[in-house]
């Protein structure tokens, strides 16, 4: 896009921020969080539909009948699913909605031609051998994938499927850790349902009578981590797989079974498809808050609902201490670090001058503290629970945390904030082994399906320079010039940026890199108006919200979400318009 003058910038940034204010403000409730809407899934919709298939067909033969149409009708040209309607063809959700529709025998042959090149055959042994090498030693979505495929008579034999110490779900909780299980935090359902299962198929052994005992005590955890409305994390495919599993194990009529049936039945979309989780609510109303700069009409009654979502009590599966926020305030989330600080930071913008320390902040940042691993860094969900990837310290949440605990950090008792400054130099210490040669850091829950590897240094060095610019050290300075620096190598000719270097250009990256150039002392401002231009373009074009699947959800399932680039590109903006950081100001925007 042409290069505008200066006035013409500043008067098109100016239309986009009144244009994209209204638009945010509008899809809110008044007295509500936001909601947003996440991209219809092919993995969710094809579990859904099996599990509901194998729990009562003819009780949700409506809602089969419509999961399956919506799968035909957006199968990729080649025979694949990719986990959007927007995504590339990949192996999961191809053999996920293939397994679903050969159990309902409507399978297309272009599916199964698409199966035998990718695997190089649809045997049993090219099957599992395909899963495994997919997703390594992490057991949480091969398994219950594998078991799918068994149930639904693709894979003929249970003995090449990997077993699952389910009797481990009946040991404290904080036990877990030492244990080096299989599967990451978050999924201690999909090791009970899905082991049950593989236990109960794989014939009887040595062991089998011995495993056995322990079925019942498991189902009874089980039953006792289910939310009341059935929903396991509020994800349709965990919840599926836990059905699935159930009913094949011979317990189609259990309590757990029934409520997982209903919640899937319950959050199905009109077309037809489940997403990959019931929303984001908790999440994208930070987004909205932060795009906003805290400048919301019933701000404080926003608040009050912000704080009155943290989580009062001990999580009953990740076994997170009360004071957390997880991303939605619907009963199957659980608390996280990462939507922990967006909570406080936006918390911190709607807080009145001179207003009293909420009590709510102060848990959570106790929450924040108590979750840092020993190495320094920010995991999700549990402190020190494994090696696996979802569970390991993470540069993107560890700088959001950062932010948090930073913008609070004067208004914080004498104790706490002694306590907050000698972890935030631990932390510090952390990010800077974290950060690559080339001065970026690779985030945990955002990628770039046309990246190598479906990496996004530029999400996760973006992030962390916004955020470490505004952190009270001279190190975080230091690491946030050399993330800069490989912002500015990264951005492309036509102005924007893509999840890597060489990566086509997508609103999203381009928005995260403009806010943290931005944040910049000395911004450069070529490298900006270039991006701004980007954005422009494609406002001025409509398509400054087209779905962009960027985010990573659990076990490497893509999916967009429609408030993502409307919040990130609103935030750029405002801050690009400004352009007056400071280091050392604890004013989280």
């Amino acid at each position: 896009m042409a290069i505008h003058p200066t006035e013409g910038r500043k008067a098109y940034r100016e239309e986009m921020i009144a244009s994209l204010e209204q638009k945010l403000t509008e899809r809110r409730s008044p007295g509500a969080l936001w909601r947003g809407e996440l991209s219809p899934s092919a993995v969710s919709t094809a579990t859904a539909v099996f599990a509901l298939s194998l729990t009562d067909k003819t009780r949700y033969a409506a809602h089969i009948s419509a999961g399956v149409r919506w799968l035909r009708a957006t199968m990729l040209p080649g025979g694949g699913w990719g986990d959007t309607p927007e995504s590339k063809a990949n192996l999961t959700a191809t053999l996920l909605a293939c397994a679903a529709l050969f159990h309902l025998d409507a399978v297309p042959e272009a599916t199964t031609a698409c199966l035998n090149d990718r695997l190089g055959g649809a045997d049993d042994e090219r099957v599992v051998k395909g899963i495994l090498a997919y997703y390594g030693k992490d057991l949480t979505f091969s398994v219950p994938i594998l078991a799918m495929c068994a149930l639904a008579g693709m894979i003929t034999r249970w003995d090449v499927i990997p077993r699952l110490p389910f009797e481990a779900g009946v040991l404290p909780q904080r036990l877990f850790r030492f244990l080096r299980l299989p599967v990451v935090s978050y999924a201690i359902p999909a090791l009970i349902a899905s082991g049950i299962l593989r236990h109960r198929r794989g014939g009887t052994s040595v062991c089998y009578t011995l495993r056995e005992a322990f079925v019942g005590k498991t189902l009874k955890v089980l039953a006792g981590l289910q939310p009341a409305n059935g929903g396991f994390l509020e994800a349709a495919p965990l919840t599926a797989f836990v059905a699935m599993c159930m009913a094949g194990a011979g317990y189609g009529d259990h309590v757990v079974t029934r409520k997982a049936a209903g919640f899937l039945a319950d959050t199905v979309r009109a077309d037809g498809a489940w997403p990959i989780d019931t929303d984001l609510a908790g999440w994208v109303t930070t987004l909205g808050v932060k795009a906003l700069e805290g400048n919301v009409p019933d701000g404080e009654r926003l608040a009050e609902i912000i704080a009155g979502n943290a989580f009062p009590h001990r999580h009953p599966f990740t076994g997170a201490q009360p004071g957390g926020w997880g991303w939605t305030d619907l009963p199957g989330a659980a608390p996280d670090a990462d939507d922990t600080a967006g909570c406080l930071i936006a918390l911190h913008l709607l807080r009145e001058k001179d207003s009293p320390l909420p009590d709510a902040v102060v848990r959570g940042i106790k929450w924040l503290l108590g979750l840092q691993n020993s190495d320094g860094g920010m995991p999700t969900f549990c402190r020190g629970w494994s090696k696996l990837p979802f569970d390991r310290s993470s540069p993107d949440i560890s700088a959001h945390s950062l932010a948090a605990i930073s913008c609070w950090l004067d208004a914080l008792p004498d104790r706490l904030q002694r306590t907050c400054r000698r972890r935030i130099l631990r932390l510090l210490r952390w990010m800077a082994r974290a950060q690559a040669a080339d001065g970026s850091w690779t985030p945990l829950w955002f990628g770039d399906q046309d990246a190598p590897d479906g990496q996004s240094p530029v999400y996760g060095t973006a992030v962390a320079v916004e955020y470490l610019f505004r952190a009270p050290h001279p190190q975080a300075v230091r690491m946030a010039e050399r993330g800069c620096r490989f912002l500015l190598e990264a951005q492309n000719d036509d102005g924007g940026w893509g999840g890597a270097k060489g990566v086509p250009s997508k609103v999203t990256f381009t928005a995260r890199a403009l806010s943290a150039l931005a944040a910049a002392p000395g911004s450069d401002d070529d490298a900006i108006d270039r991006g701004t231009d980007f954005l422009y373009g494609h406002f001025k074009a409509g398509t400054i919200s087209r779905a962009e699947p960027v985010g990573l959800y659990f076990a490497r399932l893509w999916y967009s979400e429609e408030m993502y680039n409307l919040t990130f590109t609103l935030s750029a903006l405002k801050r690009v318009l400004k352009l007056c950081p400071c280091p050392n100001e604890h004013i989280c925007v």
